[in-house]
């Protein structure tokens, strides 16, 4: 741990060089009313931050910037959530309210609207289809010989496949193999759902027995949502960070890795190579679970340069995230 002045010298050197993106000299920090040393003293001390790792000086005539692990230091150790201000608070209160239609619709406008309250790069990751515990299963008759099984997840989007009918499946028994297999896959994962007993009619017993095979072929590729990519690209000098950042956004599968990664390590912050994806080496990631019932059915998050202002990423992501697990519930 540092002491208390480097702490406070820190500090100061992290938040302004967040608004300024610029780096930050020692007779700036002086000026900082909490800091109630001389030049020179900041001075040493701004050196011996650098000597241990937490600032470096990119031109010898110039200021200093915080490096990764000062950024780490502040974030765990000078900087919390927070709380919204209630006028942002309520817009992400209205944009909930005001959702509707399908998941993936929402999903997007969900990444866009991260993106525009930290003016970097939001991200949102749902489950695979079958990670995704079943709500309700219902059939609906195509014609004489298919019909289509359509399966609503818990996290309120829909897959449907198809089976093939034999000379009398009609509708009464299409509607009673629906509420057989609601009543006992309700709840299971689809991935892993397990036998049917038996309902005593054989042409029941067979469409479920059917449509449950169809249901072990149900498959999604990860949905992955990303909105404000110009906001980051906006955010770096130079042009090959640029292309770097945004080509590697452009990846979904780096992207779902690289967040579930984080999730699974348990931290709602990577900065820079700590999350391990070198061509985002200069970025950071906060992210949070996005959870319904108790039950992990996604992330959201945001990815910027390190210089990121933490406090409100962190209370962004917080509030999002828990704004979307309750509208997914309520379906």
């Amino acid at each position: 741990m540092l002491d208390d002045r480097k702490t406070a010298i820190l500090s100061a050197v992290v938040q302004e060089y967040i608004a300024t993106a610029q780096p930050v000299g020692s007779s700036h920090i002086a000026e900082v009313p909490a800091i109630d040393v001389s030049s020179a003293t900041i001075r040493n001390e701004m050196a011996q931050l650098e000597n241990e790792g937490f600032l470096v000086q990119p031109h010898t005539s110039a200021g200093r910037i915080p490096t990764d692990k000062g950024y780490r230091y502040f974030v765990d150790n000078l900087t919390s959530p927070g709380r919204l201000d209630q006028v942002t608070t309520d817009r992400v209160g209205e944009f909930f309210s005001a959702a509707h239609g399908r998941l993936e619709e929402m999903l997007h406008q969900t990444s866009n609207l991260l993106a525009a309250l930290t003016n970097n790069a939001g991200v949102v990751v749902a489950p695979r289809a079958e990670a995704v515990a079943i709500h309700r299963v219902q059939l609906i008759s195509l014609s004489t010989t298919a019909a289509t099984v359509i399966v609503v997840l818990a996290n309120g989007s829909v897959e449907n496949t198809q089976i093939a009918l034999s000379d009398g499946d009609d509708d009464l028994k299409l509607a009673a193999a629906g509420l057989h297999l609601s009543a006992a896959l309700s709840g299971s994962v689809l991935g892993a759902v397990n036998d049917l007993l038996a309902t005593g009619d054989v042409a029941i017993d067979r469409i479920c027995a059917d449509s449950l095979a169809a249901i072990h072929t149900i498959s999604s590729p990860d949905l992955v949502f990303t909105g404000g990519a110009a906001a980051v690209a906006n955010a770096f000098d130079a042009v090959d960070i640029v292309r770097s950042v945004l080509a590697t956004l452009e990846q979904q599968f780096v992207v779902v890795t690289l967040v579930s990664d984080i999730v699974d390590r348990g931290m709602s912050v990577a900065i820079g190579v700590e999350h391990g994806v070198e061509p985002l080496s200069a970025c950071s990631v906060v992210v949070a679970p996005v959870l319904v019932d108790g039950e992990h059915l996604g992330s959201v998050g945001v990815l910027g340069p390190t210089r990121m202002n933490y406090p409100q990423a962190l209370a962004t992501v917080e509030v999002v995230s828990e704004q979307l697990g309750h509208r997914i519930e309520e379906g």
